[in-house]
Formats: structure tokens, sequence, C-alpha cells
């Protein structure tokens, strides 16, 4: 499922919310050897284990929320971000929360970066004892000039995977040029074609 990246020229990978690392493990398969795996996980349990149990010198663990990843990629003198995988609950976040996440790294992309987010529940959540419909894909909407959604019903649980690609600026309302829905899409903007 991390297919989308064009893994062979990645310099640098963000991966938020990691978990136990089934995808960190992936991408450390596809990135070239002087790459850098950037991941931020919050549970320090799964810190402790992915320190642990994944030794690759490419991967650097943040124990910190995806909301602080422009600060750490600024820290580190870090300007561009080739691409980011996102494995965040979403619907189970707040929506200003997700908003702030994404507003957060879209200076660090630039039209070739690619997003690739991972939302395994259904798309409701209960606000109180309301259940109220969240698609996360109008979150990515506002920042990216392409966003598709693919479901991979092989995974389980079956997982939406929304690919964004295009300049991380914010879009102004109206100007989002969305795939089609539930296509895979094949090439992105100057010439950024996908695997």
């Amino acid at each position: 499922m991390v297919e989308p990246l064009r893994w062979k020229s990645a310099e640098v990978v963000l991966e938020l919310g990691p978990g136990t690392g089934a995808m960190t493990r992936e991408l450390l398969g596809f990135l070239p050897q002087d790459a850098l795996l950037l991941a931020f996980e919050v549970n320090p349990d799964f810190v402790r284990y992915l320190r642990g149990a994944i030794d690759d010198e490419r991967l650097q663990i943040v124990e910190g929320s995806a909301e602080t990843a422009a600060g750490e990629l600024r820290r580190r003198g870090i300007e561009r971000v080739d691409g980011v995988v996102s494995s965040l609950g979403t619907t189970l976040m707040d929506e200003m929360l997700v908003d702030s996440v994404f507003r957060g790294i879209a200076p660090f992309l630039d039209e070739n970066s690619t997003i690739t987010q991972y939302q395994y529940l259904s798309s409701v959540r209960w606000e109180g004892v309301r259940p109220v419909n969240f698609n996360v894909r109008s979150v990515l909407d506002r920042y990216f000039q392409a966003v598709g959604s693919n479901i991979v019903w092989r995974n389980i649980p079956p997982a939406v995977v929304h690919e964004c690609l295009g300049s991380g600026a914010p879009a102004a309302a109206g100007e989002s040029q969305p795939l089609a829905p539930y296509a895979r899409p094949r090439a992105g903007p100057a010439g950024a074609d996908f695997p």
C-alpha cells in the first residue's frame, strides 16, 4: 500500500503514526540508502517498540504528535519533504487538529511531493450522541492540487487510500482539481509519474 511515492529518488519522507512499524518496514525497503525517514509517534509504548525492533540508520523516530512535524523539520534544517505517509486515525481526531497537521506540513511540500493518507475506519464519528460524517478528503482538497482516493480491499481491514500531489500552498476555495474518485492516479503535475 505504499507504492505512490517515487521511492528511488526520495531524500526525506515523513511517517505520521507508524504504530508498530508495518508501513515503516515497507518504506525502508523502498527508500535509498541515504534517505531520511522521520516517523512521528505519540504512543510511548510504540516508540519503545520501534526503537528496539527496527535497526536502520535511515529511520529517526520522534516521540511527538504529527502537528509538531513542522517545528521538528525547521529544527533539523529540513526545507523540503518528498513525501508523507500518514496512518493517523483522522476519523477519531478533531477536524481542526487534522487541518492543523496538514496545514503545518504543506509549506515543506512542492509540486512533486506526495502525501498518502490511509483511512481504516468508517468516516462516521460521534459528537455527543449524534453521528457526524467526516471525510478527510475534504481537508486534503484544501491543500493539494490533485487528490485521488482508492479502496484497497485486499488489506485487512479494507482501507481507503487518499493520494495527493501538488503544491504545498493551501488551495483557494474551488481551486482543487480532484482526481476521479476511487481511481488510481497515474501521473501528476510536472511529469511526476507514479510507478
